[in-house]
């Protein structure tokens, strides 16, 4: 008898010892991974707000993962798919929006979150979005991703040149580019060169929406899917005579380097003083705005100059939003909704604002940024703000949807470098860019389209 009352108690013991490992199995954190762009500041922002958001839910574990570009995370995410080890969340840029869609790999936002206007307590509020983001990312009337870091094609420019000619402002019109420029380079300690822009299709689409016209079919792939390519318009030939014309008379700097090895090229030549202006995207406003005080020169922001034969209709946004895969646990779906929503709430959108340029996404962060002075302190932080509040919401402003934008980006490029370096007639070289374009998006809709 005491032999079996001492098992008992032995056993008892070691169900005491067992249960906390138990516990801690059933306590295990959800890990919610999360795949994005950026491998600078930015990544290491985003990583303090998932630290903040893992410590307010603590039975989730957000990990985000940066170093992924926005040209290869998509052939990535595939890889990722095939293997069975889908980020929760993944940031495509805005020119993979219709590949994500056609992917069959993501969710919309809307049909995860239904009619639900809060998740794990924190509110949802989409209707807070500024207009063009609604415009860009509501697809099929409904939310498709989540907007995050939205930006728009600005111009940065070195008063100190632009005063000593006789200008007080920026110039806003490709011809007062051109007469800025004479008057600079006329300068007895002129700068190498007047202007110079980063060679990204990116550019081209904002020239092409400021006059209104489409890059693709079908209302630019926004009333039924793109089918043909439409850029070669008076309007794209024009961008293309502009940026050759300046070119010819020496004021534009052209490195030759195209797509994304063409942003930094810029950020040198205008960091170093080379050039008096460069067009660029709001995204780096605040690094702009600090290497005129460091380099002693004051760094104004302006809107993008436009065609004066056309007008300005508007600009149309840049930057990514946030996917959310299909097929998720629902513990991670919750957690990885919850966190879209935590990182871009009002005070976190408009940090996010003030570290880099990206503009304020919610109407919210916007007042809040204003009443605390934020603007009024840094003014070139409200150019692309005003720049996409002023713009007329059209097909044309609204954004293209194609598929194999990516792809149709290099074609473009690679038309505008042949232009600026040879003697083709830019309307000929547009013409076999967009019988380029045609078949990338002919072969994209043949393996795509439902």
């Amino acid at each position: 008898m005491k032999k079996l009352v001492f098992l008992s108690v032995v056993l008892v013991m070691m169900l005491a010892l067992v249960a906390p490992g138990a516990t801690a199995v059933a306590q295990e954190k959800i890990k919610v991974d999360v795949w994005i762009a950026f491998q600078d500041y930015r990544w290491d922002w985003t990583k303090e707000v998932a630290a903040r958001f893992n410590e307010m839910f603590p039975q989730y574990e957000v990990v985000v993962t940066g170093g992924y570009s926005y040209e290869t995370v998509f052939a990535q995410v595939a890889v990722a798919a095939e293997q069975g080890q889908l980020p929760a969340v993944v940031q495509f840029f805005e020119a993979g929006t219709q590949d994500a869609r056609d992917s069959g790999l993501f969710k919309p936002i809307a049909d995860a979150l239904g009619d639900r206007t809060e998740i794990l307590g924190l509110p949802v509020d989409f209707d807070d979005f500024v207009e063009p983001v609604r415009a860009y990312y509501t697809l099929d009337g409904k939310w498709t991703s989540m907007p995050w870091n939205t930006s728009s094609a600005i111009m940065f420019s070195n008063m100190n040149y632009l005063r000593a000619a006789g200008w007080e402002k920026p110039p806003a019109t490709w011809n007062e580019v051109e007469q800025a420029c004479e008057a600079i380079m006329a300068l007895e300690n002129a700068p190498e060169y007047c202007f110079t822009w980063p060679n990204h299709g990116w550019f081209f689409e904002q020239w092409l929406a400021q006059q209104d016209a489409l890059y693709v079919n079908n209302g630019n792939g926004r009333e039924a899917r793109a089918t043909e390519a439409v850029f070669n318009s008076e309007a794209g030939v024009a961008i293309l005579q502009w940026l050759d014309d300046l070119y010819n008379k020496g004021y534009l700097y052209y490195s030759g380097a195209q797509g994304g090895d063409s942003w930094s090229t810029v950020d040198q030549a205008y960091s170093t003083q080379q050039v008096a202006m460069a067009a660029y995207s709001s995204s780096d406003t605040t690094l702009y705005t600090q290497m005129g005080i460091e380099g002693g020169f004051e760094t104004v922001a302006s809107f993008l100059p436009y065609n004066d034969d056309t007008g300005w209709t508007g600009n149309l946004i840049g930057g990514a939003t946030l996917w959310l895969a299909d097929g998720l646990d629902p513990a991670v779906e919750e957690g990885a909704l919850a966190f879209l929503v935590y990182l871009t709430n009002t005070e976190n959108a408009a940090d996010w604002h003030k570290i880099t340029g990206y503009i304020p996404i919610r109407y919210s962060a916007y007042d809040l940024l204003e009443s605390e002075g934020w603007f009024e302190q840094w003014p070139n932080q409200t150019v692309a703000v005003q720049q996409l509040a002023q713009s007329k919401v059209t097909p044309a402003t609204s954004g293209a949807l194609v598929g194999g934008f990516p792809a149709i980006r290099n074609v473009v490029t690679a038309a505008i470098d042949r232009v600026l370096l040879s003697d083709d007639d830019p309307k000929a070289v547009l013409d076999e860019a967009v019988a380029e374009a045609n078949r990338i998006i002919e072969e994209y809709n043949l393996l795509n389209a439902p």
